[in-house]
């Protein structure tokens, strides 16, 4: 007996060209013995609430989306019991995809397919903020909205640009954030915060500067300081293109569990989608807690 197959795709992700490859993506599934069914989302949070309805029909279930509609399915799988949990495949068809990136998906949809049907479930690290589970960044403060304040119909006509024209409309608004992480002595104020497990953020590789490893069961959070002097900012620049983890300016940490505290209620993003405001922040790495066809 075939085993089953359901294939969930976002049809307003990136420039909507995956409908334009699902035949002849449905037919690799079906020559590789897969009985497939396709979904394709109605709303927000539809990947999720699919996924969720149709736990233990299926053996495997394969993403089509951006990286928001990846964790609406990653998010379900951490929902189940860890016994109830399937094998996840992804078609990246976002503006970024930083996801893919990170793990070497092709971004072709075809070839992104056939490296599925060829490929091994390998187990990956999924981050929780607060209980809500996020694959590569959980991030707060400057420009980290941008990806979800963005209009679709934007981001379908400019693409990575997009990103670049709605973050220089922030410049004028960039504020620092008082925070307290007790556990590694920090009680000082920055203006970005990233927790990542991911070789790439918003389009831009720093794989090769940073040892950064997916499923190590640690997650790495970059600090950087609201740059007052060009001199400031050149400083923050050299050091993420040198690789190095501790400067005036920044600060790379690493751990499988970080307790950020906040003076005010402060807005997450969590794989590109708003993650919700909180007045602290515990986040935590799950090792190899979902498997991804790789």
């Amino acid at each position: 007996m075939a085993e089953k197959m359901l294939l969930i795709f976002n049809p307003y992700s990136g420039k909507g060209q995956f409908k334009n490859s699902l035949f002849d993506i449905v037919e690799i599934f079906t020559g590789a013995g897969y009985d497939v069914t396709v979904h394709p989302t109605q709303d927000k949070d539809d990947a999720y609430k699919t996924a969720m309805r149709c736990s233990g029909e299926y053996s495997v279930i394969v993403v089509s989306g951006g990286d928001g509609t990846l964790n609406e399915v990653t998010r379900a799988m951490m929902t189940l019991d860890p016994a109830e949990r399937v094998p996840l495949g992804y078609i990246p068809s976002g503006t970024t995809n930083d996801f893919a990136s990170s793990r070497g998906i092709p971004k072709d949809p075809v070839k992104a397919a056939e490296k599925i049907v060829n490929g091994t479930p390998t187990p990956g690290d999924v981050g929780l903020l607060n209980g809500r589970a996020f694959n590569y960044v959980a991030a707060f403060g400057a420009f980290t909205d941008v990806s979800y304040d963005t209009p679709q119909g934007v981001k379908n006509v400019l693409g990575q640009a997009a990103y670049l024209v709605e973050g220089i409309k922030k410049l004028p608004t960039i504020n620092s954030i008082h925070i307290r992480i007790p556990d590694e002595d920090i009680d000082d104020s920055f203006c970005v915060g990233c927790v990542l497990n991911s070789t790439s953020m918003a389009g831009i590789s720093f794989d090769g500067k940073y040892k950064v490893e997916l499923d190590d069961g640690l997650f790495e959070l970059a600090l950087i300081k609201r740059p007052v002097t060009l001199i400031q900012a050149q400083e923050i620049l050299s050091a993420v293109l040198k690789g190095e983890e501790q400067s005036e300016q920044f600060k790379l940490i690493r751990s499988g569990r970080f307790d950020i505290e906040f003076d005010e209620p402060v807005k997450w993003t969590l794989d590109g989608e708003f993650g919700g405001s909180f007045k602290s922040a515990d986040i935590q790495v799950c090792g190899k807690a979902v498997d991804f066809i790789l």
